[in-house]
């Protein structure tokens, strides 16, 4: 899995992790069991604080999709095959939602071209594309799959 981030974006840099990792989620490059880098390694292979990425933990951990300790450290909890969201999550998400959809109304995106790029984003997300290898666990791997956009040329 490549983590790519544009230092230059208005969006933080440890939601820009936040992000990527549930895309790769998504996406079928993360599964449950996956073990995520340790904050210091990703945070090094990013050329990031190491508290960055821990806000990016932090925050994956609330929504329930990874689980922190110390001794195995950040492991994926839930994916796409992970059955049913939590009761509440559709509620929460539908209000997220509404505002991304607002801003892009806002701008000018006719509501049918929003449509059509939702369901561009979507047909990203299909599941039948995982692939886990023979052991049925993918593992992140944060060495060398960082990239980083942006910043002093």
């Amino acid at each position: 899995m490549q983590l790519s981030l544009d230092v230059d974006s208005d969006v933080p840099i440890y939601q820009q992790i936040r992000d990527r990792i549930v895309e790769a989620l998504a996406e079928g490059e993360l599964a449950e069991g996956s073990a995520l880098p340790s904050t210091r390694q990703l945070g090094s292979d990013l050329a990031v604080n190491f508290h960055t990425v821990n806000k990016a933990y932090d925050l994956l951990r609330h929504e329930g999709l990874i689980r922190v300790n110390r001794k195995s450290g950040a492991v994926v909890r839930r994916d796409p095959e992970s059955g049913p969201p939590d009761p509440a999550f559709p509620d929460e998400w539908r209000a997220r939602l509404r505002t991304l959809l607002a801003e892009a109304v806002a701008q000018g995106l006719d509501p049918g071209e929003v449509g059509q790029r939702v369901g561009e984003v979507l047909e990203g997300f299909g599941h039948e594309g995982f692939s886990h290898g023979e052991s049925g666990r993918e593992e992140f791997s944060g060495a060398g799959n960082a990239v980083v956009k942006g910043g002093p040329t």
